[in-house]
């Protein structure tokens, strides 16, 4: 795909694209909306730390590397496991979306990713044919607790030996006054981009009703059909579908509705 030329980039038209990734991991994101034009605003819906026992971690680790296929479902999943061991293995790799792919290539590792672009997500990634046969095969699936729960229960059904190692943790961000006093003056023309049902919960929880409130009355730019669901439910009633939780399907989408 090519690159847009700048001419066409201001695409956003000064609009405040509110970001719910976690804390610390949005900058190549922010520098997306700036250069389209956009108004970047910092709300994290989560907040990533490593696990408690990083021994018992690291010797878990070096067991599933010797699995026969190993499922990575989160870039975060590639840093935390990276961070414990080498990521040395002879198994088959597979990386929930694009974005997971392309940090395993980072630690030189060959990953396949979801075979239709538009499914980067858990469902994309059991169409794979690498999961389709997975009677008496050791599974090593990577990444935090809380998540996920369709490819754990899918891979079981399939008949996989499946070992499941958490390499990090996903908790509450912390909210400040500033990120409450954003939100109260929050224009309705706001952006609003979720790829977490964990993020979106997580906000609705914390946020001081009114806070809440202005935050559901912009638009919700949402990376799969059942976020579109929970957004809903949660008090959103503009939503538009991105292709995918990639950054610039998300951008896309909100360049769409502008």
């Amino acid at each position: 795909m090519q690159r847009q030329s700048p001419a066409i980039d201001e695409d956003l038209h000064g609009r405040i694209v509110v970001i719910t990734r976690p804390a610390g991991t949005a900058s190549a994101l922010v520098r997306r909306v700036r250069v389209l034009g956009g108004v970047p605003l910092l709300l994290p819906g989560l907040a990533l730390r490593s696990v408690i026992d990083e021994a018992v971690a690291h010797s878990a680790l070096l067991a599933v590397l010797r699995d026969d296929v190993l499922v990575f479902t989160s870039p975060a999943a590639v840093r935390f496991a990276a961070a414990l061991a080498p990521l040395q293995t002879a198994a088959t790799v597979l990386a929930v979306g694009q974005g997971t792919a392309r940090a395993l290539r980072r630690h030189g590792i060959h990953a396949h990713a979801p075979l239709a672009p538009t499914r980067q997500d858990s469902e994309g990634l059991l169409d794979h044919p690498a999961l389709h046969a997975l009677r008496g095969r050791r599974v090593g699936l990577i990444g935090a607790s809380g998540g996920r729960g369709l490819l754990r229960e899918q891979l079981a059904a399939r008949g996989a030996q499946l070992h499941e190692l958490h390499v990090y943790r996903r908790v509450a961000p912390r909210l400040d006054r500033r990120h409450v006093g954003a939100l109260l003056q929050l224009p309705a023309s706001a952006q609003v981009l979720l790829s977490s049902n964990e993020a979106l919960q997580n906000l609705r929880r914390l946020l001081p009703a009114q806070a809440w409130r202005q935050l559901c009355a912009a638009t919700a730019v949402v990376s799969s059909e059942r976020l579109a669901g929970a957004a809903r439910a949660a008090g959103f009633s503009r939503i538009v579908l991105a292709a995918s939780a990639l950054s610039a399907d998300l951008l896309e989408a909100a360049q769409r509705a502008s």
